[in-house]
């Protein structure tokens, strides 16, 4: 997984989220609670924050735009690999531990994130929330990309924070290790 495990993005999407509700008219959120928001996409984030559901599917599609925009611009701004995750993805290129990345962030936005943040250059491969027809908490979302680069779902363990990510894991019969204090 990418937000929460490997990489603090939580203050560059409160920014975002803080920007659309600003902008259409609703409550802000504090940082904290960041934890209650994030885990499936741009939409359910903001979604999350309401008190009752938006159902006006062009007002969800200006909102999800507005979010994306700004964030993609404003991606790495505070964003920072989480402490010891350096240390970690050093260790496992040095052991040829193969490595990808699956997350629900648009897969362009995980790229750049990586990139921005020095630490694509670990990955085989890097699955989004749009890379597949389908993603987290399906389980292709993790064996397709297993089968992709080359791996074996016997050799296989998924790192995330979330229980989207131990759903995921579940889902796939692969062993899951958590991230405590992600989102």
């Amino acid at each position: 997984d990418l937000d929460g495990t490997l990489v603090n993005t939580a203050p560059d999407l409160m920014r975002a989220h803080n920007h659309v509700m600003r902008k259409f008219g609703h409550t802000e959120k504090k940082l904290e609670d960041i934890k209650s928001l994030a885990g499936k996409g741009a939409w359910v984030m903001m979604q999350r924050s309401f008190k009752e559901e938006i159902k006006d599917k062009n007002i969800k599609e200006q909102m999800t735009k507005e979010f994306i925009d700004f964030y993609s611009k404003n991606i790495d701004r505070y964003s920072k690999p989480l402490k010891g995750c350096v240390d970690f993805l050093n260790w496992a290129k040095e052991k040829n531990i193969s490595m990808a990345v699956c997350t629900n962030k648009q897969e362009k936005l995980a790229i750049d994130l990586l990139k921005k943040l020095d630490i694509f250059k670990y990955f085989e491969y890097v699955a989004g929330s749009d890379t597949f027809s389908f993603n987290k908490p399906d389980p292709r979302h993790l064996t397709d990309v297993v089968e992709i680069i080359g791996g074996n779902l016997k050799k296989t363990i998924m790192v995330g924070d979330s229980e989207v990510d131990a759903l995921s894991a579940h889902n796939a019969k692969l062993p899951f290790v958590l991230v405590k204090d992600g989102y």
